[in-house]
């Protein structure tokens, strides 16, 4: 698995001085007096031990020296070491601060505007409607299909104009319609749409929403059909009841009114939402609820009942790629027994329903739904499971293969840079010893899925042992005075002295046990988390 994109930018130097990314030059100049006294060669006198500290305090000056100079740690902050060692084509030679601060954000606002120029963000979907009972009366299997497509257009910075199409074939029946929205953020608290569509909902809107809150946001908006002038009238009021849950009213008034309740909750693990809609002429509710059992897979159910509607839909997706997800549903209702499958690839959904009888019947019904989710769990548990593991296996050992002279060379650097620390991490242990201070017991760094299988067999491979590097020394080194231990949020812990990626391109975490008076604590956290001990939740 690879490290995500978009996760925050690898400041190795900070780390390395063993700094937060917001540091002041008052707190840099601290910093590298501190390590220069460990690693500064003078202090050694054995060839070997002066070799090491030469290396490592050659490192420390070069840190000290991008993040001292406010140029190029601005330069470092935005584009990383390559964008000082590439000079990023800032063109001519800016000699002022101010300058070369307008000269990058110049640069930085016309890298967005081409990217988001450069890409629409086209969304659509496809529906293919098939039938096997038509299928099996000869009168071919296609029911019907539909078709809707938007594209967006970035115009500049508080303005998108979207348009949109849509087509529809059922029977010998078919129609279209294409629209146009122009949106504007007005400001940071509000936004207008201009609306317009053609076809066979020819109609003329404008839409306004406004956060009346920091919890509150309310929509109003008014459209006048072009085909018999009618006006219809809605207003939609949406309120953040807790941190993952809104609540929602909305009015409409036109020639349908209605009213209607609604709720939405989200977090990591589950989503769920319900909605009752009552109008002048029909009556509905719906409710529908998706649990996460991985990062992969999911499992769905949602049911709808009203004047026109009353259906059961079950069924689950699992993500195949980055960026596609297929989806297998069962419903049933008075409209019919149906299997679905969905496709979702980023904006794009293909939706193929298949109905399978037209009349209910429990036997029937009961086996459309046994036989696939049977069929489906045998291949995943004797076929798709096991190749997937064994193709995960294979590409970390192929990239294992790939990195393995470099990760000897940094666990080599990393030993060598902890063997210097050794006689103060000693002695700052000895002295948090004496007074029941914060004494690190354990502190294992690497791969995520390495750590898990030490948790939970508690034995180590030489295989599980490459993955993963002790680390125990240089965090004691790292505990202040005061009997605390800070690794700063944002900030990779690979490159903190004595650290060292041990599995590149895997996402990795950090495992500490430490105890404090006569207690004993352990924690988790990922490799941008920040660490903060002691802390009383991390108590065993």
């Amino acid at each position: 698995m690879r490290e995500a994109k978009d996760g925050p930018p690898n400041r190795e130097l900070y780390a390395l001085l063993h700094l937060s990314p917001e540091a002041s030059d008052e707190e840099i100049r601290k910093a590298y007096r501190q390590w220069a006294q460990v690693y500064h060669p003078d202090k050694y006198q054995a060839p070997h031990m002066k070799e090491i500290a030469t290396e490592n305090f050659q490192r420390i000056c070069e840190a000290y020296e991008i993040l001292s100079d406010e140029n190029k740690r601005l330069i470092y902050d935005i584009y990383g070491m390559e964008g000082l060692t590439s000079g990023l084509e800032l063109g001519p030679k800016l000699n002022k601060v101010e300058e070369l601060k307008e000269e990058l954000e110049r640069l930085r606002q016309r890298k967005e505007q081409e990217k988001a120029l450069a890409h629409f963000r086209p969304s659509g979907t496809i529906l293919a409607s098939l039938s096997l009972p038509q299928f099996l009366e000869g009168d071919g299997i296609m029911r019907g299909m539909a078709m809707s497509s938007e594209v967006q257009s970035q115009l500049s910075k508080n303005s998108i104009l979207a348009f949109g199409g849509n087509l529809e074939v059922n029977d010998d029946s078919g129609g279209g319609a294409a629209s146009v929205v122009l949106r504007h953020q007005l400001s940071s608290v509000s936004s207008i749409e201009f609306i317009a569509s053609a076809g066979l909902r020819a109609l003329v809107g404008i839409q306004t929403t406004r956060h009346l809150s920091s919890h509150s946001t309310a929509t109003m908006a008014v459209a006048m059909s072009l085909r018999d002038g009618s006006i219809n009238l809605s207003n939609n009021w949406t309120r953040q009841i807790s941190e993952t849950t809104n609540g929602n009213i909305q009015l409409l008034l036109g020639i349908e009114s209605s009213i209607s309740v609604g709720w939405q909750k989200k977090d990591e693990r589950m989503s769920a939402a319900g909605e009752l809609k009552i109008g002048t002429s029909s009556f509905g509710a719906s409710a529908h609820y998706t649990h996460r059992f991985s990062k992969k897979s999911h499992g769905r159910i949602q049911g709808r009942l009203g004047s026109t509607a009353l259906e059961l839909e079950v069924g689950g997706g699992r993500k195949i790629s980055e960026f596609s997800t297929i989806r297998m549903l069962y419903s049933v209702g008075i409209q019919g027994i149906f299997w679905k499958f969905e496709l979702h690839r980023a904006g794009q959904k293909l939706v193929v329903p298949i109905l399978l009888s037209r009349h209910f019947s429990s036997f029937f019904a009961t086996g459309a739904f046994i036989i696939p989710a049977s069929v489906y769990f045998l291949l995943k548990k004797f076929i798709l499971k096991p190749y997937y593991l064994k193709r995960e296996k294979q590409k970390a050992l192929e990239n294992m293969e790939k990195t393995s002279a470099q990760v000897r060379e940094a666990k080599a650097a990393a030993q060598k840079a902890q063997q210097l620390l050794q006689n103060v991490a000693n002695r700052k242990r000895n002295k948090q010893l004496e007074i029941g201070g914060l004494i690190i017991t354990k502190a294992v760094y690497g791969a995520r899925k390495a750590l898990t299988k030490l948790g939970e067999t508690g034995e180590s491979s030489d295989e599980l042992a490459s993955q993963v590097l002790d680390v125990t020394l240089p965090l004691n080194f790292l505990v202040n005075d005061s009997g605390r231990l800070k690794l700063h949020d944002g900030v990779k812990k690979s490159g903190i002295m004595g650290f060292c990626d041990s599995c590149p391109g895997e996402p990795k975490q950090l495992y500490v046990e430490y105890t404090y008076g006569s207690n004993r604590y352990e924690v988790l956290v990922d490799d941008y988390e920040e660490l903060f001990i002691p802390q009383e939740a991390h108590r065993i």
